[in-house]
This record gives structure tokens, C-alpha cells and sequence, in this order.
């Protein structure tokens, strides 16, 4: 059973090195997920991307990136991930993901109290901020939805208040399910 999902052509071959950042938005942003899947949190900062939106999905409790020129999504850029961390991340995400290099104007550093109920997503341990507090302007990776939607935005508050507890326990079991010599971190 191939768990890494890093075969030729698959979506992992196109990520050059496991130390590029990777933009989450939705369940992946929140540790306890994190903790579930790999074992730890990687340095989570705030951030946003313009002209995308984290879209609810049918019948699921995490959501879908789409573009979407009116939009901004918030979310937080995920890194120091190792290979085998990434490979893991690449497993727990369905088919119907695309995974895409997207411009990024940098993420900026927040007071980690700022928001309510978002306070514990984000850890700020990250060496690679540039001296103004923010991550340098380029591309990072994220996790694109190709199938379908609905008109709703997905609301991180509301799936942290109703689900992530039970939801985060799940990604536990799945985790267990995979083949360990073919995702060591």
C-alpha cells in the first residue's frame, strides 16, 4: 500500500524540498490535528491569502480552497515539515485536493491572543521570518478543492466549538491505519 502518495506524477513530486511552506486552512491549521497526524505542531504563523476562499464542502466538516477573486481566506503557513511529515499530510488529504504552488505576499506576525477562540492554533518559533516579523514574499504550497462546493464559507471557530475533539481523535485512528516504515517523519 503506497501511504507516502509520492510516486511519479503524484502531487508530492512537484514539491522540490520538504522545507517549503505549505498555507492551511482549514483543519490543518488547528495542533491538535497536527499532533494527531505527525506526532507534533511545526511553527504555524497567521496568515492570509487574497483572491481565494476556504469554501464549505457537502457533507464534510473540513473545507475547500477556491479561487475567488473578491476573496481573502485566513489561514496559517505550516513549516519545518520533514519528508516523511509531508508525505503524511499528502495521505490524510482526499484525491479531490490539487496540490499548488500559489504567490504568497508573506504572512504576518500576529499577536497570538488577538482573536478569540484562534489564540492556541499558532506557534511563533519560526527562524526564517524576515526582521519586520513576516515570511518572506514568494510562493508556498496549499491545498487546492477541484470538486464541489457550496456557496457557504467554512468557519474555523464554528468546527473548533462543535467538531475538532472528536474530529482530531479520528485523525488519530487514521494515522494509526497507515504503514509506519512508509511515513517515518
Amino acid at each position: 500500500m503506497d501511504v507516502i502518495g509520492n510516486r511519479p506524477g503524484g502531487r508530492l513530486s512537484r514539491v522540490s524540498a520538504p522545507e517549503h511552506a505549505l498555507f492551511v486552512y482549514g483543519t490543518l491549521q488547528f495542533p491538535e490535528v497536527l499532533h494527531q497526524l505527525i506526532g507534533r505542531c511545526p511553527d504555524l504563523a497567521p496568515a492570509e491569502l487574497t483572491g481565494w476562499r476556504a469554501a464549505a464542502l457537502p457533507r464534510r466538516l473540513y473545507p475547500g480552497l477556491v479561487a475567488d477573486a473578491r476573496a481573502t481566506v485566513r489561514g496559517a503557513v505550516l513549516s519545518g515539515l520533514s519528508a516523511g511529515e509531508w508525505a503524511i499530510l499528502d495521505a490524510f488529504e482526499d484525491d479531490e485536493y490539487d496540490l499548488r504552488r500559489v504567490d504568497f505576499d508573506g504572512a504576518k506576525r500576529a499577536d497570538p491572543g488577538a482573536r478569540a477562540g484562534r489564540s492556541s492554533r499558532y506557534r511563533h518559533e519560526d527562524s526564517d521570518r524576515t526582521e519586520n516579523g513576516r515570511y518572506a514574499p514568494g510562493v508556498v504550497w496549499t491545498y487546492v478543492w477541484t470538486a464541489d462546493i457550496t456557496q457557504r464559507d467554512w468557519c474555523a471557530e464554528e468546527f473548533a466549538a462543535q467538531h475538532l475533539t472528536a474530529f482530531a481523535t479520528r485523525c488519530g485512528g487514521w494515522r494509526r491505519t497507515l504503514d509506519p516504515a512508509g511515513c517515518d517523519s
